[in-house]
């Protein structure tokens, strides 16, 4: 059993010998162990956006031959913090004649639908918050959560009253609508090699002697790993994909008119989001929690840090694309989801099909 699965039992052990001592209902112990799950996921993904940022930053400047933030704290490590201090003191401003309720729901929406993606996660062996949900259908839920935020998008640029944040709010559905489609299909392809749709029994079915177990060097699925991360990266609006914020077209997109802690919403949410991303790349073609070493892990380091190591990975590599590479044109983006990816996506289901049925 896993560290993590002995510290949840522990804690539900203890919580049910309060309930009995005090006569408080069982029913009282699942409520208060999600109120405890979700704190500890807010507070780590509140705590890995402020390291995102500060990597982001520093990625940035060694790619552009510069330092990064120095200043605040040893080599600038307190310049985020900083930061998001910064936002959550600064002054609320709703445009006039905006939508007030639309303009305070769509940040709140978009945060909570990124928070949702986690709850399914497998952190480690038997270490999943919703057991039940990722029993079936772990990662059906994770495209389902991860298709609500962009509802959130539209409220705040319809409710802000601008036409920049409109047209950018328009521009991140189109995006998300036509990048899913290839990224399902590319799911799909693991899916059909795991027989499950379950994000847990997805890594069970990777294990195998050091690394040749992982999705990740199995030649039929090169081609689903490769569609997921460019229709990933065009989920989350990053570069090149971020046309729905494009600074140098649309001022700053679907969040022009937010400032302050709604505009530290949308900004947590997308950074969030990335890292769900990385979770979910890990977990689909890189093992999850699954140690590089074998299974079980000969130097038993929880599955969780490696999880974590490999999802950072992923970020950091994104972090490299998007210093890298230019922005794509509104037209660019729609040609290649729909006449690149999506023939893509449908020859890459035919090949695991084949490869399955006579391999």
């Amino acid at each position: 059993m896993s560290l993590l699965s002995q510290i949840s039992n522990w804690l539900r052990l203890t919580a049910e010998g309060l309930c009995q001592r005090w006569g408080i209902p069982l029913l009282f112990v699942d409520l208060l162990a999600w109120m405890v799950a979700v704190a500890v996921i807010i507070g780590l993904v509140l705590l890995i956006v402020l390291i995102f940022v500060y990597l982001e930053r520093k990625v940035s400047g060694y790619i552009q031959t510069r330092l990064g933030p120095m200043r605040v704290g040893p080599i600038g490590i307190f310049q985020t913090a900083m930061d998001a201090l910064k936002l959550l003191i600064k002054e609320d401003i709703v445009p006039r004649g905006a939508d007030k309720i639309l303009h305070t729901l769509g940040p709140i929406l978009f945060f909570v639908a990124a928070m949702l993606g986690y709850v399914v996660i497998p952190w480690d062996d038997k270490a999943i918050i919703a057991k039940y949900v990722d029993l079936n259908i772990g990662i059906l839920y994770v495209t389902a959560v991860g298709s609500v935020g962009i509802i959130g998008i539209i409220m705040g640029g319809w409710g802000s009253n601008n036409k920049w944040s409109l047209l950018g709010a328009i521009r991140s559905a189109a995006q998300m609508i036509s990048y899913e489609v290839p990224m399902l299909l590319a799911i799909i392809c693991v899916v059909m090699q795991a027989e499950s749709m379950s994000l847990g029994r997805i890594v069970t079915g990777q294990q195998g002697a050091y690394l040749s177990g992982w999705y990740c060097w199995r030649p039929w699925l090169w081609l689903p790993l490769i569609l997921f991360f460019i229709a990933a990266t065009a989920e989350v609006n990053r570069v090149p994909f971020d046309i729905p914020e494009a600074e140098s077209e649309l001022v700053a997109g679907y969040h022009t008119e937010y400032s302050g802690m709604k505009f530290a919403l949308f900004f947590l949410a997308e950074y969030a989001n990335v890292f769900v991303v990385g979770l979910i790349g890990a977990t689909l073609f890189f093992g999850g929690w699954l140690s590089p070493l074998g299974h079980p892990d000969p130097l038993h380091i929880p599955g969780f840090f490696w999880l974590m190591a490999k999802a950072f990975a992923i970020v950091i590599f994104l972090m490299w694309i998007r210093w890298t590479l230019p922005r794509l044109r509104v037209d660019q983006l729609m040609a290649l989801a729909w006449k690149l990816l999506l023939p893509a996506g449908f020859l890459a289901i035919f090949i695991v099909a084949v490869v399955l049925l006579y391999i």
